[in-house]
């Protein structure tokens, strides 16, 4: 029996939505952005008409400007754009229960059954696409195909409101000749590699030779290169299925470049205050805390360290997150712009521990509490009410909210 895997992509979905929203906006020129004061001013969308004039999601305000000067802007509202997503995958869930979500505005839809051809995936790809708009106000592209990556190489294809059908039958002629990178998990990076070799279309990733791939790309050549082959069998995942939390983490722009140790410890302290009150939700404890810094130049570096014993607390990850960075004399690259911290190596409260003989339990235990009662007082009288000494050094700093902008990443790819 062939799979039928539908793949369906809301268009420009945040842009779609505000213009659902705001109908003077339809067919004009515009950008959802981040909050420029904050310095969160790129392209998250644009709209159709914006796009035209050569504006690509990541480009600052600024940039979009000079090739639009007539350029509209609207911020965002992520409330407004989860309960239309919300909406969207129950709609998906009413052709199967095997609906794996990939974002906010992306997902796989699995109809395979006996009986159920490529020419019927086709046919309810158009009836869902017809309820997209009519029921949801959004347009949407499918892709219909009997893998996962083929499926959302057919979504991308043609947009906006469009049905491809990439079948066992004509993926070869159709898919083939489009460049390598259009394929699902080939990035820059791995593009500019294969470029080297003069491998530039899908074709000639899935006609090239098997162990040479893997010998210049590892184990993820040979999964691109079985995407290209259509032999990926990933299975789409049943709506109610869900992955286990790998990692816990947050990062910020912050108001100004950074510019002392002074600037980058206090941010540190509120990321590793957020991050460790959120890992103490639901009982993780982290053994490897990872920092990255993004300079003034919009480079990003990055690093991590395992540490001895597994811990909650803000007070070990701020320790941490600083001996990295000063260890890796990231000091030389200030001005610094952004800030993350991450925790991953998770573990739970029952989850068997290694026992030391240096390790206090006790005095663990007894800084965990503080922590929480800190957190609780917080939450009753405000998170003004008790603070670090050094996010009173500046202001504009302590007013940092990791929390402020949630943006729904794109779920990770199972295989």
């Amino acid at each position: 029996m062939s799979r039928v895997i539908l793949h369906c992509d809301a268009n420009t979905y945040y842009a779609s939505v505000e213009a659902l929203y705001r109908p003077h906006l339809q067919g004009k020129p515009f950008v959802v952005s981040g909050d420029e004061e904050a310095r969160h001013g790129i392209v998250l969308t644009k709209s159709q008409a914006a796009k035209r004039y050569g504006i690509q999601t990541g480009m600052s305000l600024m940039e979009a400007r000079k090739l639009c000067p007539g350029l509209v802007t609207v911020p965002t509202d992520m409330p407004r754009y989860l309960y239309i997503s919300n909406l969207f995958h129950a709609m998906l869930g009413e052709y199967s229960n095997r609906v794996e979500s990939y974002g906010l505005d992306e997902a796989w839809v699995d109809l395979t059954n006996p009986g159920v051809t490529i020419s019927e995936g086709e046919r309810r790809a158009d009836e869902i696409r017809n309820r997209t708009v009519l029921e949801l106000g959004i347009p949407c592209s499918v892709g219909v195909s009997f893998t996962k990556p083929l499926a959302k190489l057919g979504s991308d294809m043609r947009k906006p409101d469009a049905t491809t059908v990439l079948s066992r039958e004509n993926f070869r002629q159709i898919a083939w000749r489009l460049p390598a990178c259009n394929l699902l998990f080939v990035g820059p990076a791995t593009a500019a590699k294969l470029a080297k070799y003069n491998i530039l279309t899908i074709g000639d990733l899935a006609r090239a030779d098997s162990k040479w791939i893997v010998d210049r790309l590892g184990k993820n050549g040979a999964l691109v290169q079985s995407f290209a082959r259509g032999e990926d069998l990933s299975p789409v995942r049943r709506c109610d299925v869900v992955d286990p939390t790998k990692s816990v983490g947050n990062s910020t722009t912050l108001p100004r470049d950074a510019a002392t140790l002074d600037d980058i410890k206090t941010t540190f302290a509120i990321l590793a205050d957020s991050v460790a009150h959120r890992m103490r939700e639901d009982a993780f404890h982290s053994r490897c805390i990872h920092i990255g810094i993004r300079s003034g130049d919009l480079t990003w570096r990055g690093c991590q360290r395992t540490i001895k014993f597994p811990t909650c607390l803000a007070s070990d990850l701020l320790a941490v997150a600083m001996d990295l960075f000063r260890d890796y004399d990231y000091a030389n690259f200030f001005p610094i712009r952004g800030v993350s911290l991450r925790c991953a190596q998770l573990s739970t409260d029952t989850d068997p521990m290694q026992t030391d003989f240096f390790f206090n339990q006790e005095r663990y235990a007894a800084k965990v509490r503080l922590e929480k009662t800190v957190r609780a007082l917080q939450n009753r009288f405000g998170m003004k009410s008790v603070q670090l000494g050094i996010m009173a050094s500046d202001k504009q700093f302590a007013r940092v909210n990791p929390k402020e902008l949630h943006v729904q990443p794109a779920a990770p790819y199972t295989y």
